[in-house]
């Protein structure tokens, strides 16, 4: 059985290298448009910025620190992966609603993880280091949504999984 780890060494590139396609990197929202996008505070936030957004697709970009809350021997855990790919699928919802109210209008949405399905996790990325997550929605149903997560390294992906988040709006 395959067990990822944490290494500092160059990773082994693989039939697992993911072959992205090239974008434009310039952002949609920053840092600080992101603060108002999802509710998760700064100790806790897994998302710096919004790369790419269409109707089904959204790509968001991390820099993970070595104070981050998840990381575990150097290295962002799991548990912070699921949590950065969760977060990725709420700012693609806050996003339309942002861009479609007023600035002092807009209260993010709580998103709640109802099931993670299929984690696939090929390797642990080191702190110091950015990732990219790629969110494709498969299904929305009422305040459902599925949707598929790859995070992505320089071009190699990392993990990717299926989660289902129930959407929550902030009383």
């Amino acid at each position: 059985m395959f067990l990822p780890v944490c290494t500092t060494e160059q990773p082994i590139k693989s039939n697992r290298r993911l072959i992205f396609d090239a974008f434009e990197r310039h952002m949609l929202a920053e840092k600080d448009t992101v603060m108002k996008l999802i509710p998760q505070g700064e100790g806790i936030r897994m998302v710096d910025s919004l790369l790419y957004h269409d109707d089904t697709l959204s790509r968001t970009e991390f820099f993970i620190q070595k104070n981050n809350l998840f990381i575990v021997d150097g290295c962002f855990s799991e548990e912070g992966m699921i949590e950065n790919i969760a977060q990725s699928s709420a700012i693609r919802t806050s996003w339309n609603g942002w861009n479609n109210s007023a600035d002092n209008e807009f209260l993010p949405q709580v998103g709640i993880i109802g099931a993670v399905k299929n984690f696939r996790l090929y390797r642990n990325p080191l702190i110091d280091t950015k990732i990219i997550t790629e969110v494709e929605v498969l299904a929305e149903i009422f305040n459902a949504t599925m949707i598929h997560g790859k995070i992505i390294q320089d071009g190699e992906l990392l993990a990717e999984a299926e989660l289902k988040i129930f959407i929550q709006d902030i009383q």
